[in-house]
């Protein structure tokens, strides 16, 4: 048995499998295919933080598989009531076929993996977030081809995307430069743990010089809003709009794992011009976790 809670849980080898694997399910949906792979299984969905991309994709995912996916968020079982979580992870896990979990504490995820009879997947934590990442590499795949040996600039906060772009730059084997304010880096057990892969910035224009693909992020994600006036302005220079663009190479690619503030992180102009992947990439969560499923669940 399989779980998904951090990219490189799964081998380079694996990881493009997967990939090649949502490609492969992307044309057949669009051809109007049906595959039902996943004829009577049911995915279980936990979610202690609200979501649009990470709902609909995996919900939708389960049905055009043939599959049940069973929604459950804190408000609605035991565990957001003081259950031991695991407790939780050994019911649940004893009536589904696999566990999809949103929740803030990437330590809960740990917990259902070791007490967990079923795949636990990782659709975002405090830690990580590698289900967008699938999205994220397939699209650059669709697009542009192999991103090994490329140059990603990541722009804005040391955040779980940020870890799991780090991951994914030894899992896919492209460098990785990271521009965030001075106090904003990523943790710092990511940094000693893929030096060899990452170079750290605190100006923007630097970290993009000819990169081929420019990514960043809110600067105030889920549970920061508080820090909101604070972050405007630690974050004021680190802006991805054309002036920075311009500092990318001139076919480089803007992706952002939404939901997106324009005139904060992004301008209009760049998230919804020609260099953005945002859409592909966007609806890429969908095919990728199909995927992900059938390779968990074999």
């Amino acid at each position: 048995m399989k779980h998904f809670v951090n990219l490189d849980d799964l081998s380079t080898q694996d990881l493009n499998s997967i990939i090649d694997t949502a490609i492969a399910l992307k044309k057949q949906h669009k051809a109007g295919e049906i595959n039902q792979t996943l004829k009577n299984k049911t995915l279980a969905m936990i979610f202690d933080k609200s979501s649009t991309r990470t709902r609909v994709s995996f919900e939708t995912g389960m049905t055009q598989l043939g599959g049940h996916a069973l929604f459950l968020s804190d408000r609605d079982i035991q565990l957001g009531r003081g259950e031991p979580i695991k407790d939780t992870a050994i019911v649940i896990s004893s009536m589904v076929d696999a566990i999809m979990m949103r929740v803030s504490s990437h330590e809960d995820i740990n917990t259902f993996v070791k007490n967990s009879s079923v795949p636990i997947i990782n659709a975002l934590s405090d830690e990580s977030h590698p289900c967008q990442l699938l999205a994220d590499m397939m699209t650059y795949k669709e697009h542009k081809g192999s991103i090994q040996g490329k140059t990603v600039a990541w722009i804005g906060d040391g955040n779980n995307m940020c870890h799991t772009y780090i991951q994914a730059a030894k899992a896919f084997k492209f460098k990785l430069n990271i521009a965030t304010p001075k106090g904003y880096e990523p943790d710092q057990v990511f940094i000693d743990n893929y030096a060899d892969h990452i170079s750290l910035f605190n100006d923007a224009k630097k970290a993009c010089d000819n990169a081929d693909l420019v990514v960043t992020d809110v600067w105030a994600s889920m549970g920061q809003e508080s820090e909101q006036k604070k972050r405007e302005l630690a974050f004021k220079e680190f802006q991805v709009d054309q002036n920075l663009m311009k500092n990318a190479d001139a076919d480089a690619s803007f992706m952002h794992c939404l939901p997106a503030h324009r005139g904060e992180e992004v301008s209009a102009e760049v998230i919804d011009g020609k260099q953005s992947l945002v859409w592909d990439e966007a609806e890429n969560r969908l095919h990728a976790q199909k995927s992900l499923l059938l390779y968990l669940l074999g």
